[in-house]
């Protein structure tokens, strides 16, 4: 084993490029919607089982806070979305797997994004 490599234990100096950016992003986004799935589906759950638990999800739905969260999360499944249909076109080879694609479909992705979680989201929640 060779001891005289460097170590850089200082993550503060560490640079990663943007497509490590969106890959690490995109595995993060997917473990969290993962587990924040089923918010979701305890509010389906909530709001179907009577008509007392609709009234309730719907005074969820005025709390501020509530609304941050869903938002939150729905921006969560937006870029996970919009990633993976990035990852897909790469998989079928519409879009090349080049440094210099990789780069700016990442920049596409996060600006798309942020559109969708702002147009989309942000109108549809509030």
């Amino acid at each position: 084993m060779n001891k005289s490599r460097p170590i850089n234990l200082k993550l503060s100096t560490i640079y990663f490029p943007i497509t490590a950016i969106s890959s690490i992003l995109h595995r993060i986004s997917g473990v969290i919607m993962l587990f924040l799935f089923g918010i979701f589906l305890w509010l389906l759950d909530l709001s179907l089982s009577s008509q007392e638990n609709f009234h309730y999800v719907e005074i969820l739905f005025d709390n501020f806070y509530f609304r941050l969260t869903i938002w939150s999360i729905l921006t969560v499944f937006i870029y996970h979305i919009v990633n993976g249909i990035r990852h897909i076109l790469m998989d079928f080879r519409w879009l090349s797997e080049t440094l210099k694609t990789g780069i700016f479909s990442s920049y596409i992705v996060f600006v798309i994004s942020i559109l969708f979680s702002i147009l989309l989201a942000g109108v549809f929640i509030w």
